[in-house]
């Protein structure tokens, strides 16, 4: 029988699985057929150990949880695909009793002016995180390309980012339960919480990264420039989009 080591705790095994944490001995490496055919279905259809452990690691070792996450050490964790339908799901069941909509804080002269596809993001402000994970996926992977992981394990950390996103905005749907004053909310909203993401976007990068060769200047640069250049697509896509609605 082969031995090899634990990519969990390191302890040698022999068999389908690790006696002294019990991580199966067939972690394999991720890719897209791994992503789709076994984290999608595995998140569909099981409920993993750990959601609160999950939680707590995305908001105090993000990047150092995640990447120790995609290279195997996986005991413990809440698959990613799992912990996001939950956040939606209890967030829409909170949601249901509250009065507040992300919509209702935006200024009447900003609602107007805003594009059909800003007024669906407003709308469904869960889609956003959601959607954005190939975008940022790809911007990570470009900025990072010496860091050697592949696409789909780029997939699996922005999935986590995303999640901790969601996270921010249940804690966000619950306080409008209790609380209704839109002046308070909007400041909130748009200011206090979007920018504690950007910083926390930028930290999660930092310390992903943070054994793949690169200076901590060269580091932190990388790590800004990947919000950076989804803000400057946003923008690019939002001029060519008044563009064309003005010959419509």
């Amino acid at each position: 029988m082969t031995e090899k080591n634990c990519l969990n705790c390191h302890d040698e095994i022999t068999g389908n699985y690790c006696k002294s944490c019990g991580q199966k001995s067939s972690t394999h490496r991720y890719s897209l057929k791994h992503f789709f055919e076994h984290d999608l279905v595995h998140g569909v259809w099981h409920v993993d150990k750990g959601i609160l452990f999950t939680i707590k690691e995305l908001f105090t070792r993000p990047g150092h949880s995640i990447r120790g996450y995609i290279l195997g050490k996986r005991v413990g964790y809440f698959n990613f695909v799992t912990l996001i339908l939950i956040i939606i799901a209890v967030s829409g069941i909170i949601g249901h009793y509250s009065d507040i909509k992300l919509s209702d804080l935006m200024p009447e002269q900003s609602r107007e002016a805003a594009g059909p596809i800003e007024r669906i993001l407003t709308k469904y402000p869960k889609l956003v995180p959601l959607i954005t994970i190939p975008l940022y996926s790809l911007f990570s992977f470009l900025w990072f390309r010496k860091a050697k992981f592949n696409y789909s394990e780029h997939l699996v950390l922005n999935s986590y980012k995303s999640a901790a996103e969601l996270v921010i905005g249940l804690l966000f749907t619950t306080l409008t339960v209790f609380y209704t004053d839109k002046t308070v909310l909007f400041f909130l909203y748009y200011t206090v919480i979007s920018i504690s993401m950007l910083i926390y976007t930028v930290w999660i990068y930092y310390q992903f990264f943070s054994e793949s060769g690169y200076s901590r200047r060269g580091r932190m640069i990388r790590s800004i420039m990947i919000p950076v250049s989804y803000i400057l697509l946003s923008l690019v896509f939002g001029i060519i989009w008044g563009i064309i609605s003005r010959f419509k």
